[in-house]
């Protein structure tokens, strides 16, 4: 697996069962001492860190936000951390306000993104309070990204093994698949296409790729995502590589211009 696999060629695939779950967790182990103490104490370091950095920034983007979009300037929801425990996930709104917002984000929602919001997301900006979620404990840096309650309603097998690792703000799912992810939503007109889409060929492969983050997880995976995530916001950078005796086609433009987020 590559970090722009082809996943064009990737059969849709049904969620795992739970002979295979099994088989994928057997070799995972909780009791590094990274996974067990230093992983926490890395991310409030650093989230302390940046909140230090970034504290004037953030009020410059919720004053911008407060004259162009006006409040709330925060988008808080639910999300879950384990299976039965909820928690709120912070970032600054990048919508117009609607009654019914739920599930994926499709190409259904595009036009409720706000001009500012398509920089923010882009750029990340968005997710910058979500140090504050890292602080409370309720996630890290690094981990799957925290699902909706009703993915983890519909998968509760699965996602009571995945989300034994704290959800994170990045992740290895969230790196390597979602400009697949992108494309597929991007092509769903309402709602009910992008759940559908979603269930059936999203989440299946990235909760696989889940897995394998919480069986390989170590201080060294979790800088190098960290790091690439970092590059992968920068205009240009986060780009297929050209194959040997192929032409790179273009990117497809991203409607929402988003980074990876899911």
């Amino acid at each position: 697996m590559t970090l722009y696999h082809d996943w064009e060629n990737v059969e849709i695939r049904p969620a795992l069962s739970e002979a295979e779950l099994w088989r994928l967790d057997l070799s995972s182990s909780d009791n590094s001492l990274y996974r067990r103490h230093l992983k926490r104490g890395v991310d409030l370091t650093l989230a302390l860190a940046m909140l230090v950095v970034l504290i004037l920034p953030m009020a410059l983007v919720a004053a911008l936000l407060l004259i162009t979009q006006g409040r709330p300037l925060i988008y808080s929801g639910q999300r879950m951390k384990a299976p039965g425990q909820p928690f709120w996930q912070y970032k600054f709104r990048t919508m117009t306000l609607h009654d019914d917002d739920s599930g994926a984000t499709g190409a259904h929602k595009h036009w409720r993104i706000t001009p500012l919001g398509r920089f923010l997301r882009r750029t990340r900006l968005d997710e910058l309070p979500q140090l504050f979620n890292i602080l409370a404990g309720n996630m890290s840096f690094v981990g799957p990204r925290p699902p909706l309650p009703e993915y983890v309603q519909r998968f509760p097998a699965l996602y009571s093994t995945v989300l034994q690792t704290k959800p994170g703000v990045t992740g290895l799912a969230t790196l390597i698949y979602h400009r697949h992810e992108d494309r597929i939503l991007a092509g769903c007109k309402t709602a009910e296409e992008t759940d559908r889409a979603y269930y059936a060929r999203c989440l299946p492969t990235k909760l696989r790729i889940e897995l394998v983050y919480r069986r390989t997880a170590s201080p060294w995976l979790d800088f190098w995502i960290m790091w690439k995530t970092f590059l992968a916001v920068i205009p240009g950078y986060d780009r297929p590589r050209k194959k040997r005796g192929q032409q790179v086609t273009a990117p497809l433009a991203q409607p929402n211009g988003s980074a990876p987020s899911k």
